[in-house]
């Protein structure tokens, strides 16, 4: 179910969710630009991307899919890894930092919601499932999305599925000699659809139980569930 329906239920909870949104997929894809920077390779900077303007980021075909089924992307920052002065080290530093930005989100608004939980139980509770935007529940209501999405987001993209951040990460530990080969099978337009509608038909279920699983460890663990 994408967040269209969201709107039709709460268009107020609709709009910070996707301003929320699209503001996390901007810091993913920038943390994949400023690594890049950082490593060597000045690609993304010449094109524009070191940047946390998120139209710089958006892609209007992963936006769309957003909307329509919940599951999207930005558009991926260009790297070339040749340039990185460590071509591993590059590579698995430049994969996991738009990871660790979400994480990092999702752990300070995570605290931030378990600080006005403490303060009023009942009323962030209440400001959650009514979606309520007042004065009192705005905070909670902003730091339980940004807390959800941005964990939905780093576990979503360690998936080890080309091509997801996780497929990235792998690719650091794996044989140099295989690296020609899976850069030219993720450069394939054609498979990337491939990719992409095995994940929407097969993996779509199990990968929103399995996030499911993570939301509610992750708010356990914060004594909030």
């Amino acid at each position: 179910m994408g967040l269209l329906s969201l709107f039709q239920d709460n268009p107020a909870i609709f709009f910070v969710v996707v301003v929320v949104l699209f503001l996390s997929l901007a810091l993913h894809e920038w943390g994949h630009a400023i690594s890049a920077l950082w490593m060597g390779d000045r690609t993304a900077q010449m094109q524009g991307r070191v940047t946390l303007n998120p139209l710089k980021h958006l892609d209007i075909l992963g936006a769309a899919m957003l909307l329509l089924v919940g599951f999207g992307w930005a558009k991926p920052v260009p790297v070339y890894p040749p340039n990185f002065r460590n071509y591993r080290v590059g590579l698995f530093v430049v994969s996991i930092a738009g990871i660790v930005i979400n994480l990092i989100l999702a752990v300070a608004f995570g605290l931030l919601l378990r600080y006005l939980y403490l303060q009023d139980p009942r009323g962030v509770v209440e400001a959650i499932n009514s979606g309520s935007l007042d004065a009192a529940g705005f905070w909670a209501v902003v730091a339980f999305y940004v807390a959800t999405v941005n964990l939905a987001l780093a576990f979503f993209n360690l998936l080890p599925i080309p091509p997801l951040d996780g497929s990235k990460i792998l690719q650091a530990f794996l044989p140099l000699s295989w690296h020609p080969y899976i850069w030219r099978l993720e450069a394939n337009p054609t498979y990337a659809v491939v990719a992409l509608l095995l994940f929407f038909t097969v993996l779509r279920e199990p990968v929103q139980q399995f996030l499911g699983l993570v939301r509610g460890q992750f708010f356990n663990i914060l004594g909030l569930s």
